[in-house]
């Protein structure tokens, strides 16, 4: 739907009549704008173009093909009237039976248009809403894990009351994540429930789930790893390791909050390239220091442990 879409001309083409188009064109279509067929690298129709009854001068050219999907390319035409500097576009909705990428091209042939703006804004629906495509499987999939935590929740509560004289601070620790995965789960569930009912993104839901998502992130992974130093179980403490475990926390979570912010509080397709890359790689860095610390604790953890069931064996 396009919604208080309006064009501003410069003065200097305002002696004349101008043309704006508004094109929707399916991605596999995108060939059809253009004037290849013709054998012509032109966007725009010419008069010689015109001349072989193939396009209109002044009109962006687009290959009528009869075996082409139904849905386009659509075009719609907004024209600039006597001296009026400012063209609105009519109010109107264009409905897309097939579903698929689309982009939307704000085109004009006339070189006295350069300069043009536009401001206003296009409403784009699913059948199910407005959730995008790539992000409407999410919803169900977060409702779903949301009730799996819930489930996880119970289980292990009543194995905690059961063995509660053996509990011990580990226990209380995967509690935590627990309950982190469950509430993150839930908020991702009505953040996506919310933008699919109306189109927007409250940037305090969103806030708050992502950064539900990075603690949770953060905690599973530094429990991971103090797991497989034997903490709890061939050491009370982790002594000097401390400072360097929570340093890698701190750091993991500021670099997962920042991704995770700039994700899904910007446009959906907004966030590409070199922006990505910088907030990407010290994630991916601190992943791969999680992973070899861990692996290279375990692998110590064990050899404390076959060392000591040796002795005891020799005992």
């Amino acid at each position: 739907r396009f919604e208080s879409i309006i064009f501003r001309r410069p003065k200097e083409s305002a002696q004349k009549t101008g043309l704006l188009e508004a094109l929707i064109v399916p991605i596999k279509d995108r060939d059809k704008i253009g004037g290849s067929y013709l054998n012509s690298t032109a966007i725009c129709c010419t008069p010689e173009l015109a001349n072989s009854g193939s396009c209109k001068v002044g009109e962006v050219i687009i290959h009528d093909d009869p075996n082409s999907s139904p849905d386009g390319p659509k075009r719609l035409q907004t024209f600039f009237e006597g001296n009026n500097e400012v063209a609105e576009m009519v109010l109107q909705t264009v409905e897309i039976t097939h579903d698929g990428m689309y982009y939307l091209y704000f085109m004009f042939c006339d070189p006295e248009l350069l300069g043009t703006t536009i401001s206003g804004r296009t409403v784009w629906r699913n059948p199910d809403g407005y959730l995008p495509g790539k992000m409407a499987p999410l919803m169900p999939f977060s409702g779903f894990m949301s009730l799996a935590y819930l489930g996880l929740g119970l289980v292990w509560f009543l194995w905690f009351t059961r063995y509660w004289k053996d509990v011990i601070q580990l226990h209380f620790h995967i509690t935590a994540v627990i309950g982190l995965g469950m509430s993150e789960m839930a908020l991702w569930y009505f953040e996506y429930a919310n933008f699919n009912a109306n189109g927007s993104r409250p940037a305090a839901i969103t806030f708050w789930a992502v950064t539900f998502s990075a603690v949770k992130k953060t905690v599973s992974r530094l429990l991971l790893l103090v797991v497989s130093m034997g903490y709890g179980v061939v050491r009370p403490t982790l002594g000097a390791l401390t400072l360097k475990v929570l340093l890698l926390g701190v750091g993991y979570f500021m670099a997962s909050e920042a991704l995770g912010l700039f994700e899904n509080l910007g446009n959906i397709n907004d966030f590409y390239g070199k922006a990505r890359l910088i907030l990407v790689l010290p994630v991916a860095v601190l992943d791969a220091c999680f992973i070899v610390w861990i692996f290279s604790a375990l692998s110590q953890t064990l050899e404390k442990l076959q060392v000591t069931l040796a002795f005891c064996a020799f005992i």
